[in-house]
């Protein structure tokens, strides 16, 4: 059985891996027997992660992400994230990764919000 703290560095690893550039070495260190994807954009399983990312590093090489906050209970860690694409396309996002006994990651939510540009409060979104 891992630990939470341990799950909570391997959450961040794997995705900043696979948002990186490097969708291939994430899952054969970071994902289980199975994955289960429930954002729509992205096919089932495995071969379906690395696709998105592939197509997202060719499409978008200088994007940037910034892991605001990482909380955890149980077998779930949430990733609270700040991203920046082409042209100051912002985005925030909330990823929820489920871990197998294993310690190693079984499925996947996600909600994905863009930043407007003006706001009715001085608050951050992030």
């Amino acid at each position: 059985m891992t630990s939470i703290e341990q799950n909570k560095k391997n959450a961040v690893a794997f995705y900043k891996t696979a948002y990186e550039g490097n969708p291939i070495i994430a899952v054969e260190k970071y994902v289980g027997k199975e994955y289960i994807q429930h954002n729509p954009a992205v096919a089932n399983g495995t071969q379906g992660f690395i696709a998105y990312f592939e197509k997202m590093q060719l499409a978008y090489p200088e994007k940037s992400i910034e892991f605001v906050r990482v909380i955890a209970q149980d077998d779930l860690v949430a990733l609270h994230t700040h991203q920046v694409w082409p042209d100051n396309d912002q985005y925030v996002t909330m990823d929820f990764f489920r871990f197998d006994p294993q310690g190693k990651i079984c499925e996947h939510w996600d909600a994905i919000q863009q930043i407007p540009k003006t706001s009715e409060n001085p608050n951050k979104m992030y």
